[in-house]
């Protein structure tokens, strides 16, 4: 079985004024999000398209136990960027130069200055970060990508540049991850298929051609083109959209686009 999900399209203050091709701009309104709503065969994974023309807050997200013991319920949020696009010198920030205090922490919140301990990487076309639940971490402007995650939407604000939003300095400094990010957590889109996440809630896998990678279970499966159109058994599947497929090991893939292939982990 094949079957594409239904997307929504989410308002933002940091979105774009027209979404870039394939996507229609259902308003007048600035759209940042474009979410694929998660199909009740596999409700702990969701698909999103971000599209930022400003930089996103700096913010944190609880794993599991922390969110459970915080009365969030029992789904923390890890992540998986995948760069689609990015304005020359565009910039995401994922984690802290070295190590730091939580008091200091704290204080950098406070005055702004947290912007500058963490490391900002300029971004292109193919690359990827997993970003573990406790990372700090956030979007700077003029970037497009994939975001594969746990489906939860626990987030803390530690910073928004003046923003009139919620901050959550208490909740994100407790589960804050205040050490440098584990430059093995980045990654690259490559002509040869591969697997980009082996995390313990899902794996990402990128695939180039028509060769489906080694390792795939059995069981419900997400399918996400990135770059041009994949075939699923004949059924076309273009940038844009996201499939659920039944059990991958039985499905023949095609085309020569390049795809993610999510599933959640053993």
């Amino acid at each position: 079985m094949i079957r594409k999900l239904p997307r929504r399209f989410v308002e933002k203050v940091w979105g774009v004024d027209r979404l870039p091709p394939p996507f229609p701009h259902p308003s007048d309104d600035r759209i940042g999000e474009v979410w694929f709503d998660p199909p009740e065969e596999l409700p702990q994974l969701l698909v999103k398209y971000i599209f930022s023309s400003e930089r996103l807050s700096v913010q944190a997200h609880p794993d599991d136990d922390q969110a459970e013991a915080m009365g969030y319920g029992s789904a923390g949020k890890s992540e998986c960027w995948v760069i689609l696009d990015a304005e020359p010198g565009a910039t995401i920030a994922v984690g802290f130069h070295r190590e730091i205090t939580r008091g200091a922490l704290r204080e950098a919140a406070l005055d702004g200055s947290i912007v500058e301990h963490l490391v900002w990487h300029e971004v292109q076309a193919g690359d990827a970060f997993y970003i573990p639940a406790g990372t700090v971490h956030a979007i700077g402007g003029g970037v497009s990508l994939i975001e594969v995650q746990q489906n939860s939407d626990v987030t803390f604000r530690l910073f928004d540049y003046g923003r009139p939003r919620e901050l959550h300095l208490d909740e994100g400094i407790q589960i804050a991850d205040v050490e440098p990010y584990p430059e093995a957590l980045r990654r690259a889109l490559s002509e040869e298929s591969g697997l980009l996440v082996d995390g313990p809630h899902f794996r990402l896998y990128h695939v180039t051609g028509a060769k489906l990678p080694d390792g795939l279970d059995e069981g419900p499966t997400l399918v996400i083109p990135c770059s041009g159109g994949v075939l699923l058994d004949e059924e076309s599947l273009q940038c844009g959209e996201c499939a659920l497929v039944s059990d991958p090991t039985e499905v023949a893939l095609g085309g020569t686009g390049i795809a993610l292939i999510a599933q959640p982990s053993r």
